[in-house]
């Protein structure tokens, strides 16, 4: 059984198995992860297909150069988090909170600039199904698109909220000294799920803002 200072489980057989074990389930919850995005690229792609010219208009109605600092902001962040696991598999917790840290101030820093877009949005009538009122654009189509868009980032937007809080979690565990040299599967489980929502927006960004 666990004690208060060790959290390996007994059941597992070995540490290596629990690790092995916690990754596996990691991968299994990122692989549903991904097909539900997939889904949803592929929605995308057909209505694109449909409608080619009114989604390169209602591109421009995106804020495409704040996108580019979001995706700065998000690649960055990931090498912060790739440094908290090289951190803590030497067992140094303080920098291992302290680059978890600033990846999470790099992650609201992206849900500042998506909710300032938002209320651009908002102001303008760049909105989805009944509330689009966009005149320079087609009904048909351009509220799709913004459909797509809300839906697409949103989504993105509520898993950037869960990794924030993960984090968040993380930068606990290695301030308590949860986390050492030896056990540090919570990091490394923790940073994939950070990578994987950083590569969904990866796809998001050139779908949305770059159309041509």
């Amino acid at each position: 059984m666990p004690t208060e200072t060790s959290p390996w489980e007994e059941h597992f057989g070995s540490r290596e198995n629990q690790s092995k074990a916690a990754q596996l389930g990691m991968w299994l919850f990122l692989g549903s992860e991904v097909l539900l995005f997939t889904n949803l690229f592929v929605g995308y792609g057909v209505y694109r297909y449909y409608y080619p010219e009114v989604f390169v208009e209602a591109s421009k109605h995106l804020a495409a150069g704040w996108a580019t600092v979001q995706t700065l902001l998000l690649v960055t962040s990931s090498l912060f988090v790739a440094l908290a696991v090289h951190y803590i598999r030497q067992g140094r917790q303080f920098l291992t909170a302290l680059v978890l840290l600033v990846a999470m101030g790099m992650g609201v820093g992206f849900l500042g600039i998506k909710g300032w877009e938002y209320w651009k949005h908002w102001t303008e009538g760049a909105l989805p199904g009944e509330y689009y009122r966009l005149e320079d654009l087609p009904v048909q189509g351009g509220s799709l698109f913004f459909t797509l868009y809300f839906l697409l980032t949103g989504l993105h937007a509520v898993h950037m909220l869960v990794a924030l809080g993960l984090l968040g979690w993380l930068v606990w565990g290695a301030v308590s000294g949860k986390y050492t040299a030896e056990y540090h599967i919570p990091v490394e489980v923790g940073g994939l799920y950070w990578h994987l929502v950083d590569v969904f927006w990866l796809f998001i960004y050139p779908l949305l803002y770059l159309v041509e």
